[in-house]
């Protein structure tokens, strides 16, 4: 049976052929069917999306990760190496309105597939294309991945202990984002679609997604060639607005502002920081960021997170605690703006999800069947794409399908 579809949806309509895999095509691809689109998975067989491996031991089934950004979508499973393959891929983009890849660059394009391919079959496809470096320069036939084009990019150089301790930050933020930026880059095309009748070429990449991230660096840099290092969970342009430890717990505290400064000194029980020389602007407060650091936990290490979250919030300071993963979830605010989802699940029963994290009209929508098995509905798309069951028999028996 095909995926229901919420027909007031805002992409109610469009339907979308995923040619990718792992995390960032994935991520566009799931951000559109949560909006309403439909999104058929081409994958390989028999293992299928290389992130259907991404298990931790003991992990029953269908890895989490794979299910988390792959439900609401239709796996059908083609060779794409094979001349009937790519006929098959061919058909289906005929009547898609987007195409999304992540292949090296020049991959598509050897297979009889890439932009000029399709777009001879369908003008007004939008065809978008996520690689590691980008469509040009030196680095453009080189593969990319998470880690590496964080490094590149400059974003795990600031990431890390004061003591120059270099970190990852804890999420994949060159996949995701490219991921977010594709799918940006896709409606825009549409747009103009439905403006021009006109299919456009999207390109985005993890280092383009990763260089976006890097916006208060770059402008230090390009303004007097400052070089940023790692500041623990402090800011470069704003004192206090960090994280510290208290009696028990700790809290991110956001003192981004002079208003929001007074009230801490006060809220803390310290008025004479006030008066000391040392803390008077932000720029005085940044310059002595770490005398300033020791001062504030002190402090704060006579009372637990708990205490100070309820007084420095009834204060009017930004201020929240620093939460676990499970306590993220848990939370009956993650829970109201529709993050956290019921959904089900390929082995049966339910599970649960992240929501999208946008509203519309009040509500946020998300694509809640389950993510599929390797190729679960070939035969149910094919038919929707004018093939008989003889046809995809033959396919099957050929070795072109699964």
């Amino acid at each position: 049976m095909g995926v229901a579809r919420n027909p007031d949806l805002p992409l109610a309509g469009v339907r979308v052929l995923e040619l990718s895999q792992i995390m960032a095509g994935p991520t566009c691809g799931l951000m559109l069917a949560d909006m309403g689109a439909e999104v058929i998975k081409v994958e390989k067989f028999p293992a299928g999306d290389d992130a259907r491996g991404y298990a931790r031991p003991g992990d029953p089934g269908l890895a989490p990760g794979f299910v988390m950004l792959n439900r609401g979508k239709r796996s059908v499973a083609v060779d794409i190496r094979k001349e009937a393959g790519q006929e098959i891929i061919k058909t289906l983009a005929r009547r898609c309105d987007i195409v999304t890849e992540n292949f090296r660059r020049g991959k598509m394009d050897a297979l009889g597939l890439g932009y000029e391919h399709l777009r001879a079959v369908n003008p007004q496809l939008v065809y978008c294309s996520i690689s590691g470096y980008g469509p040009n320069g030196p680095l453009s036939d080189k593969g990319g991945f998470d880690l590496v084009l964080q490094a590149f990019s400059g974003l795990i150089s600031v990431t890390g202990s004061q003591d120059g301790n270099l970190a990852k930050p804890g999420n994949s933020v060159a996949d995701i984002n490219a991921g977010i930026l594709a799918a940006l880059g896709c409606m825009a095309a549409y747009v103009k679609r439905l403006r021009t009748g006109v299919g456009s070429r999207v390109e985005t990449s993890l280092l383009q997604a990763s260089l976006q991230q890097m916006y208060w660096f770059a402008a230090a840099y390009f303004h007097d060639g400052t070089i940023a290092r790692p500041m623990g969970t402090a800011h470069p342009l704003i004192a206090p607005y960090q994280t510290f430890r208290c009696k028990e717990g700790a809290i991110a505290l956001g003192g981004g502002n002079q208003t929001n400064w007074l009230r801490i000194a006060q809220v803390l029980g310290h008025p004479e920081w006030l008066q000391d020389s040392r803390f008077t602007t932000g720029r005085d407060r940044l310059g002595h960021q770490t005398e300033l650091e020791a001062l504030i936990t002190e402090a704060l290490s006579t009372h637990t997170a708990e205490h100070w979250v309820e007084v420095l919030d009834r204060a009017g300071v930004p201020v929240g605690p620093v939460h676990d993963v499970g306590q993220a979830m848990e939370h009956p605010q993650s829970k109201a703006i529709s993050m956290v989802v019921e959904v089900e699940h390929g082995a049966g029963g339910r599970t649960r999800s992240l929501g999208l994290p946008i509203h519309f009209d009040g509500d946020a929508p998300f694509a809640a069947s389950p993510a599929p098995r390797v190729g679960e509905q070939t035969r149910e798309v094919l038919q929707e794409f004018g093939y008989d069951d003889a046809r995809i028999t033959a396919l099957q028996e050929a070795g072109i399908v699964q």
